[in-house]
């Protein structure tokens, strides 16, 4: 056998391959017996026509339907000897086969491109930092209140703990109802930080059956315009709030604790927790953009596609029968998602050059405790766990790149910065 390979591109090879005759008789022995049971010939039972006769009336049409078999074993054969892996699926170019001369062709198949690692170690990247206020714990308890209070209805508004039941109808610069723009039975909270001051303004004083006018700016994007709006009030309902007390603590609390000052202790906490992990999952965001930044390299195409499948694929495990909505434009989606997909390829293979270039690996240990971990958590049986981890390789993936991220971060160059008001859920 004779294997040249060629390269097309970082990300592209050619396996020529020449398998001379002699070479080619033993996987065509191996056809002629898996298809001689088959064969029916008058004068013989099935499955027992001579393999002489075989190989005479059938030989040429048999030794054809076996070349792929033929060139997926030697070109399978070929990768191995050379230590190559190939990405994706292969793809037949060229087959040139003359009985009992020799059979040719060309298999074209991806593979990773070579990676040259800029200086990882130092890269510049900000951590956005949120400090949570006293004000914040404040307006939590405040919804808190607000979820759990009760309504009555009232002929007009006294102060900003109302909700203001009205069909809101867009008017234009002269003042002429749009059409098809107004909305039927817009409900307005007052003393939502969120509502549009000149809406507040307007309807502080509001009272049943009155129609009321407000006019800002509408902003979209990097432009705004002006909106107008006529406000006929239709209800309006009185908030009560429950006082923040023993037994109302305990019901939030679904009775761990009954004093106030401890379940607020407790919520920032908790509130303090997920600013820090979000500020942690920025901080790996910003790393990874930076390195992916630092690298030019082709990938290859099979990996942009994998990523691609796995974003479809996704989608689908999120509807009930598995499948894509009726609607969804697959087409588009793909090539709208290509170039995050792409960003993707880069770095995985970027993460697994640094890892390799810094042995960072993950020890049967570290998988162990994972699945020790994560049991109780779920509710899954800690070998069962364990079982999937190493089949599906997600929790060595994982691991490994949680160790990788420390080690980046702790080369890094951090400077700390306020997170922005944009950036808060």
């Amino acid at each position: 056998m004779d294997v040249t390979i060629n390269t097309l591109s970082e990300v592209r090879q050619e396996a020529e391959i020449h398998v001379p005759s002699e070479e080619l008789q033993p996987h065509f022995d191996k056809a002629y017996l898996k298809y001689q049971p088959k064969v029916e010939l008058k004068g013989f039972r099935k499955g027992k026509v001579p393999m002489g006769m075989v190989k005479k009336i059938y030989g040429e049409a048999i030794e054809h339907e076996a070349l792929d078999e033929v060139a997926t074993d030697v070109y399978r054969k070929a990768m191995l000897e050379r230590n190559i892996a190939p990405l994706g699926t292969p793809s037949m170019v060229d087959m040139d086969f003359k009985r009992g001369q020799h059979f040719h062709f060309k298999i074209q198949y991806d593979v990773k491109p070579v990676v040259q690692l800029a200086n990882y170690k130092g890269i510049k990247v900000e951590k956005p930092i949120h400090k949570v206020t006293d004000e914040e714990i404040e307006s939590e308890i405040r919804h808190l209140l607000q979820s759990n209070s009760t309504t009555t209805e009232v002929q007009s508004v006294a102060d900003a703990e109302h909700f203001v039941i009205a069909d809101a109808q867009e008017l234009d610069d002269t003042g002429t109802p749009i059409i098809g723009k107004k909305t039927v039975d817009a409900r307005f909270y007052l003393a939502d930080a969120s509502l549009v001051k000149e809406i507040k303004d307007s309807l502080k004083s509001a009272t049943v059956g009155e129609t009321y006018r407000a006019t800002f700016e509408s902003k979209h994007g990097d432009h705004s315009h002006t909106t107008s709006l006529a406000i006929t009030v239709k209800k309006i309902e009185k908030i009560h709030l429950p006082l923040f007390d023993e037994e109302l603590v305990k019901k939030l609390s679904g009775g761990k604790t009954s004093s106030p000052d401890e379940f607020k202790k407790n919520m920032r906490e908790d509130i303090e927790r997920y600013w820090i992990d979000q500020s942690e999952r920025k901080l790996d965001d910003g790393i990874a953009q930076e390195l992916v930044r630092m690298h030019d390299f082709a990938v290859p195409e099979s990996m942009v596609n994998s990523f691609l499948d796995a974003f479809v694929d996704d989608i689908k495990n999120k509807s009930r029968d598995k499948k894509l909505p009726k609607q969804f434009d697959e087409k588009k989606f793909r090539d709208e998602s290509r170039a995050y997909a792409t960003w993707q390829s880069k770095w995985m293979l970027l993460k697994e050059k640094i890892a390799e270039v810094e042995n960072i690996k993950v020890a049967d240990e570290e998988l162990e405790k994972l699945a020790e971990g994560e049991s109780g958590r779920i509710g899954v049986d800690k070998e069962r766990l364990l079982e999937y981890y190493k089949m599906s390789a997600s929790g060595t993936e994982r691991l490994l790149t949680d160790k990788l991220m420390a080690f980046l971060k702790s080369h890094a160059k951090i400077t700390e910065k306020p997170m922005e008001v944009t950036q808060e859920v």
